[in-house]
């Protein structure tokens, strides 16, 4: 007879739970404490880890114990104080218990009847966000939660194919978006069957923002060449500086040729929540789909894309196929006596398997509410725009780029490798971290505050940092 597995009983999960937690709070009081980088050389983690699985059982003291002496040293802070490089991967206290609970529940989203909860929660968390960030109506009831940005947009892509013709059509589409848009737009069209050289990239702006006029342009050209222009991938909010592509202007071209209009937000989409900065939804009520992250700015850990269609019916046609031993007749039936339907959201995104991601947007929503999450918001803008002052008041450094949200793009004026001196200089003290991009062919230094750890001082003590490196 086969041994009987080590599954916890629910009173050792309770002791385990409460040194997990501990662990948590301990680690979260320290953050500012720990270097931001992980400072060890490939292999260091591996190299401290047991070549073979345990064979019997471990104590989970013991496997708490090896998180300080193996994992965190080759651990990146992402939600330091210090922690300014690429763009804010936030989490928050309610948005773990949330996943906690995710975990523990272990629920099953592909469909309304594997799980109510998840579908129905799923909906009110995108309508929810569609109230709190006054996006366009046309988005409510129109939502779903994927795992990132590019999954996001590989399913935009998807929706616009299978509308232009599908598979018919295929080698005579074609897709623009500006080179400052994020690569995953080229990943995803490459994906779909989309040849590079079926990519047409549109000139920027001095700001870096897409040219309308440039891609209407293109867009006539492969028109009389017999192409047909199908997917416009446009950004609120780039990657190397959160430039803000002209969306009404860009969604009327796209529209004066068919052609599919997707909005990439992932990061800058959280910023509409407070009233002022709405300047960002100009002209969303005019595309075809929209994504942000609240796995970026709003508090909510990875992984949770929110993703948007004006019309469900182009997104469904391109993912929904049929499959038996998924078909039990019991969705139709909870909805013969009821005035709402039963989404089964498998068909909504290339995943079957859905994990409960709406529930720690849920907690978070209801621990901060919409007032909290603007004030999170609204002090990071305030220390980015205090920062760029602080850039333009030192004739040693320049604005590269506008600071529009709480992203600042800079660099030295004695050149490339001055800028990167001071980066690398910065990086190795173990208090900041920040990345960089390159603008008109120029190193550029990313200062992008979002972590909910950071305070003013600590902002502070990143120019401090980086005047001495200077």
């Amino acid at each position: 007879m086969a041994e009987r597995p080590k599954h916890m009983s629910p009173e050792e999960f309770r002791q385990a739970g409460y040194q997990a937690v501990d662990w948590v709070a301990d680690y979260m009081a320290r953050l500012g404490d720990l270097p931001v980088m992980a400072d060890i050389e490939p292999g260091h983690v591996r190299g401290n880890l047991p070549a073979e699985p345990p064979t019997h059982g471990e104590d989970f003291a013991d496997v708490l114990a090896d998180l300080d002496r193996v994992i965190l040293p080759g651990t990146t802070h992402w939600q330091a104080p210090g922690m300014y490089g690429y763009f804010p991967a936030n989490t928050s206290g309610p948005s773990a218990l949330g996943e906690l609970i995710s975990a523990s529940l272990g629920a099953h989203g592909a469909m309304w009847t594997t799980g109510p909860s998840v579908t129905e929660l799923e909906q009110h968390m995108l309508d929810w966000l569609v109230t709190a960030l006054g996006l366009p109506e046309a988005f409510r009831g129109n939502g779903v939660i994927t795992d990132g940005a590019s999954s996001s947009t590989l399913c935009a892509i998807l929706a616009a194919r299978t509308k232009a013709g599908g598979n018919d059509k295929l080698d005579q589409m074609v897709a623009y978006t500006s080179d400052q848009a994020h690569y995953s737009i080229a990943k995803g069209l490459r994906v779909a069957g989309i040849a590079d050289s079926r990519i047409r990239p549109i000139a920027t702006t001095p700001d870096y923002a897409m040219r309308a006029d440039h891609l209407a342009y293109e867009i006539v050209k492969d028109r009389s060449d017999g192409l047909i222009p199908f997917f416009v991938g446009a950004t609120v909010g780039t990657t190397s500086t959160t430039a803000i592509d002209p969306i009404p202007e860009l969604a009327w071209v796209a529209s004066n040729f068919d052609a599919w209009i997707h909005v990439d937000a992932a990061f800058a989409g959280t910023a509409a929540l407070c009233p002022e900065m709405r300047f960002l939804n100009a002209g969303l009520e005019d595309v075809d789909s929209y994504l942000f992250n609240p796995h970026k700015w709003m508090l909510t850990n990875l992984d949770c894309s929110v993703f948007y269609v004006a019309d469900r019916a182009d997104l469904l046609n391109a993912m929904a196929v049929e499959a038996e031993y998924l078909s039990d007749g019991t969705a139709a039936a909870a909805t013969a006596d009821s005035e709402h339907e039963a989404v089964d959201y498998r068909d909504w995104t290339v995943a079957l398997g859905r994990r409960f991601r709406a529930l720690k947007l849920w907690f978070v929503i209801r621990h901060y509410g919409t007032e909290g999450l603007q004030a999170h918001v609204r002090r990071h803008i305030a220390w980015a725009s205090d920062l760029a002052d602080w850039v333009e008041a030192d004739d040693r450094f320049e604005l590269a780029a506008p600071q529009v949200l709480s992203l600042v793009c800079f660099r030295h004026t004695d050149g490339d490798e001055a800028s990167r001196r001071i980066m690398d200089t910065v990086n190795k003290s173990g208090r900041a971290f920040m990345s960089h991009t390159t603008l008109d062919g120029r190193f550029t230094l990313r200062a992008a505050i979002g972590s909910p750890q950071t305070e003013r001082q600590h902002v502070e003590e990143l120019w401090n940092l980086i005047q001495s490196a200077a």
